[in-house]
């Protein structure tokens, strides 16, 4: 790993904007941003490390406004050949497993006793009632905020499912760009669905408690499938004896799971993020991933593969958009959902009616692929 070589120190550490965003906030002050600095400006601000201008990127790239797509699509694409080189790690785990707190001691012991610069990119939960997050990850990392080698940018999830944002993998680049080596992206918390972040990192750690059986149980067809490292954290004062019967139960829980494709075989820690127990040994679990994956020819596969899911992906959204932004599916939604609602249809006979409306009105060049491949 390689140092920030053009560390913007005068920049400022606020890098989220107001804590607490509704879901077309960032649009409205990206708009007056963008009539300050141009594509141009963007691209050398990140490349030269501007954390106040990737700052800007991030959000210009979250914006839900048309113009604000095109340009940071522009952007990312234009910062792509200086990206790929990081580490990317994801953690993951249920809320109040201390991930906050676990990525902090992993980013003072990056920038202190490794002398590395870090970005986080904290996924907050955006509310369904208000559209609004609470974006307070980076209150919680207020050590690490405070070093001129870490970038904290707390995001909100805004409905994306598996416990990112839907602009995560844009937001990755961007960093990498701008020349940190490390990236740690912080998962939502919810859970057994919590797999998303697997197909954007390098290596996914699992934050865990002490007592945690029924939960392991709950969990482990789903992100126990996918870790790479598992972390029994709080492990500290009375609570260190109960944290390492945890820590034999989830190795034991390993053992019925299939070999990874990667050929790595998944470690449990235990650790604190209060004393610094166990921190240290983490992080050398993620670089000795990191070195395996990379000697066996997993690591560069897997970013391969992860690219062909992300444009699948974006495929997916941008159908859903144009599907229920076309003017006859809105016109015809509203009455089917009265019949639904007065039992008059069913839910799968009344999305068949919309998907056949939609196919019939569809323009020439979207009806193409379905005929070919029919």
């Amino acid at each position: 790993m390689t140092d920030l070589t053009k560390a913007d120190k005068s920049a400022s550490h606020n890098t989220a904007g107001s804590p607490a965003s509704g879901p077309h906030d960032g649009a409205r002050s990206v708009s007056v941003r963008r009539r300050v600095l141009s594509r141009s400006q963007y691209v050398d601000g990140v490349l030269n490390a501007n954390r106040s201008i990737l700052a800007q990127a991030i959000t210009l790239v979250e914006s839900s406004r048309p113009a604000d797509r095109e340009l940071a699509e522009l952007i990312v694409e234009d910062c792509l050949s200086s990206a790929g080189k990081s580490l990317r790690v994801g953690i993951t785990g249920s809320p109040g497993a201390g991930k906050s707190s676990v990525i902090e001691a992993l980013g003072t012991h990056l920038v202190t006793a490794c002398n590395q610069n870090v970005a986080v990119l904290a996924i907050d939960p955006t509310s369904e009632l208000t559209g609004g997050s609470i974006l307070g990850d980076k209150t919680r990392m207020t050590a690490l905020s405070a070093s001129p080698l870490a970038f904290i940018r707390p995001s909100p999830s805004r409905g994306a499912f598996g416990g990112v944002a839907q602009h995560t993998r844009e937001s990755i680049l961007l960093c990498e760009a701008a020349g940190y080596r490390n990236i740690l992206v912080e998962t939502v918390g919810v859970g057994q669905s919590e797999i998303a972040v697997h197909e954007m990192v390098d290596c996914l750690v699992l934050i865990l408690l002490a007592h945690a059986g029924d939960e392991l149980q709950g969990i482990k067809r789903g992100v126990m499938e996918w870790l790479d490292i598992a972390a029994i954290n709080k492990a500290d004062g009375s609570n260190l004896d109960a944290a390492e019967r945890s820590l034999s139960d989830v190795r034991n829980a390993l053992h019925f799971f299939p070999p990874s494709p990667s050929g790595w075989t998944p470690r449990a820690h235990l650790c604190s993020a209060h004393t610094g127990l166990g921190i240290h040994a983490l992080w050398d679990s993620v670089l000795e991933h990191a070195s395996t994956t990379q000697n066996n020819g997993w690591f560069s596969l897997n970013r391969r593969q992860q690219t062909l899911r992300w444009m699948h992906s974006t495929l997916d959204q941008g159908l859903r958009q144009l599907f229920r932004s076309h003017p006859v599916v809105r016109s015809s939604m509203d009455a089917l959902e009265r019949e639904i609602l007065e039992g008059k249809t069913t839910p799968v006979q009344a999305a068949r009616m919309l998907l056949e409306l939609f196919s019939a009105q569809a323009p020439r060049e979207l009806k193409q692929p379905r005929q070919s491949r029919d």
